[in-house]
């Protein structure tokens, strides 16, 4: 259905409009739960604490005016002692709700690929890949230019470094010898480098609202772009956030089968956007 949607779309707006997948995990909260099918601990990002619940992963497509949900994976955890309950034993095997399961446990970073596989076997296609600071790893990016598409994410300080004239340096250290932007006070300074993987990569150094003290950075592997661009295209993430908060998923229903769950949640998905 989101494949049809998105094909109605594409011809009423411009052939240079750019577009993107968007990705992105929430937390679906069932933190009185006990005994719902593959219910896990997982962390919340907002409240900096651990809650029953599942990750959701959800894939969209965005054009920067309609945002239409493609795919979605409800996460439990690939960290045996983080889940509260296990698959029910008596599932048939052979059944697509047994391989989604299965699904369930696999790494995030995986099921994201896999995500992206599904939208572009259905004839799905986008721009770009955007993404938040969890998912800008090196190994995702390398999955996602395979397949040939751009990805534009914000990274923080982890341990990936990036390569620059033969250094290998780190997101403070690459500040350091950016290139100051001179046109916008936002925008900061941006610099060529490669991954340990050798993708030929551009950071932007943006000032970060919140603190203006401090900075942000976003990653492009579509080098081509100016900075204003990259933080423009990268505006378009907001969408997914922006929808999310309508879903109200998790108080909405209630059910101990993760057969129901991932029902209602195919159901509401289409509904909300």
């Amino acid at each position: 259905m989101s494949g049809e949607i998105i094909g109605f779309i594409k011809p009423l707006t411009s052939k240079n409009r750019v577009t993107a997948f968007v990705i992105d995990d929430s937390l679906y909260s069932r933190n009185r739960s006990k005994h719902v099918e593959l219910l896990a601990k997982v962390f919340d990002h907002s409240q900096q604490r651990f809650m029953n619940g599942f990750q959701m992963l959800t894939l969209g497509w965005t054009d920067s005016f309609s945002f239409i949900p493609v795919d979605f994976a409800l996460m439990n955890s690939a960290k045996k002692e983080n889940r509260k309950q296990e698959i029910n034993p008596n599932l048939d095997k052979r059944t697509s709700g047994y391989k989604r399961r299965l699904e369930a446990i696999e790494s995030k970073l995986t099921v994201v690929s896999k995500l992206l596989d599904h939208a572009l076997e259905k004839g799905i296609i986008a721009d770009y890949v955007l993404m938040d600071t969890w998912f800008t790893q090196a190994p995702l990016i390398q999955e996602i230019t395979s397949k040939g598409l751009y990805v534009i994410g914000m990274v923080k300080q982890l341990n990936q470094r990036y390569l620059l004239n033969g250094q290998k340096l780190t997101l403070d250290q690459l500040y350091q010898k950016a290139k100051p932007h001179m046109d916008k006070k936002e925008i900061l300074c941006s610099v060529h480098v490669s991954l340990d993987n050798g993708i030929p990569t551009k950071i932007l150094f943006v000032r970060n609202r919140n603190k203006r003290s401090e900075w942000l950075a976003i990653l492009s592997t579509d080098t081509t772009l100016s900075n204003e661009e990259i933080v423009r295209i990268y505006g378009m993430r907001w969408d997914i956030e922006v929808s999310k908060s309508l879903l109200n998923l998790g108080k909405e229903f209630q059910g101990r089968s993760y057969d129901m769950l991932i029902s209602h949640t195919t159901i509401v998905l289409p509904v909300i956007f």
